[in-house]
């Protein structure tokens, strides 16, 4: 964690151009940009709101992150082992040194040239993607805590530098980086909860067993895939858990600079009504996948650039008058 004193390091570095690179890194952003735009269609929207240098940031770090996903959930994942990951954070390492493998890692390389990124959220996601191939079940919610934490609360430390804290914030930096972390903690967490057939199909579990135990559940009745009222119970305590820690990433929202709440406050929105179309399923989320319709979505977007409006200091009155 980052203390206050540094707060005035979080601006913008300026830029490093080196001759007949220009070109290529402006294609290489605009390629960050497209995919996503393509694939997390709702938060480039609210990157537009963001200066330039940042938005181009943040698109680089989503693609990053991706890349890293994909090894291990894309197409080619039954092919990786743990020395593929070994490369991947080899190259992460280079490129921190200023020495990118190709033009996506050379814009990385040129966004922490600019922005005091730390290196260690992207080597606990790569991590992460190791605890992935070795471990499809996870005894306790400290467990599962753990890999949530590598797989998205790491996302949330990524993005803060790049985000900024408001000129007017009181909060601690590291309050702040403790709701950055809360936040991709729920959003993961709602990810398990939205695929749980899925993973169950894939002989995966991400729920902690020990609570399955107490209420009655086990690995069979997952694969079985029956909605009973031991399940809905269940999914109440998994539900009101994750929707604590969406509660305590939205005052660190409040905390971030004015042009970069409007994508975190949407992504925080919609994510959470996943979990609301969850119990509107009756907690079927064997075969039906919870999902936030078009019209809500178009609902959320004004409610959240409306929240984004709201500096620092009335954030109180805001989560008291506001909230979904």
């Amino acid at each position: 964690m980052k203390g206050k004193e540094e707060e005035e390091d979080m601006e913008v570095k300026p830029d490093i151009v080196l001759p007949g690179t220009l070109g290529l890194l402006s294609e290489a952003y605009d390629r960050c940009g497209e995919v996503c735009a393509e694939y997390a269609k709702t938060f480039y929207l609210g990157t537009l709101l963001m200066t330039p240098e940042r938005r181009k940031a943040i698109w680089v770090i989503y693609v990053w992150c991706r890349r890293t996903d994909e090894l291990v959930d894309g197409p080619n994942a039954s092919h990786i082992t743990p020395k593929a990951l070994d490369r991947w954070e080899s190259r992460l390492e280079d490129l921190f040194n200023g020495r990118p493998f190709d033009m996506l890692d050379a814009a990385l390389s040129d966004t922490v040239s600019k922005f005091p990124v730390d290196i260690q959220p992207f080597k606990d996601m790569i991590e992460g993607m190791r605890m992935n191939l070795r471990k499809s079940r996870y005894k306790t919610f400290d467990e599962l805590y753990l890999y949530c934490y590598y797989m998205a609360g790491t996302v949330g430390l990524m993005s803060v530098p790049i985000m900024g804290i408001a000129p007017d914030s009181n909060a601690s930096t590291e309050s702040v980086y403790n709701a950055a972390l809360a936040l991709g903690i729920a959003n993961q967490l709602t990810n398990i909860l939205r695929d749980v057939g899925e993973d169950a199909r894939r002989g995966r579990v991400y729920l902690p067993q020990d609570e399955l135990a107490q209420a009655g559940l086990s690995d069979e009745d997952i694969f079985a895939g029956k909605v009973t009222d031991k399940w809905r119970i269940f999914m109440k305590r998994q539900i009101k858990r994750a929707r604590a820690f969406f509660d305590e990433a939205q005052e660190g929202v409040t905390q971030l600079s004015s042009a970069s709440r409007w994508p975190v406050w949407a992504s925080l929105l919609l994510y959470r009504q996943i979990l609301d179309e969850i119990e509107a399923n009756d907690y079927n989320n064997f075969t039906r996948r919870a999902y936030v319709s078009t019209p809500k979505k178009l609902v959320s977007l004004p409610l959240a650039y409306a929240k984004s409006l709201v500096p620092p200091s009335r954030s109180g009155i805001l989560s008291k008058t506001m909230d979904v």
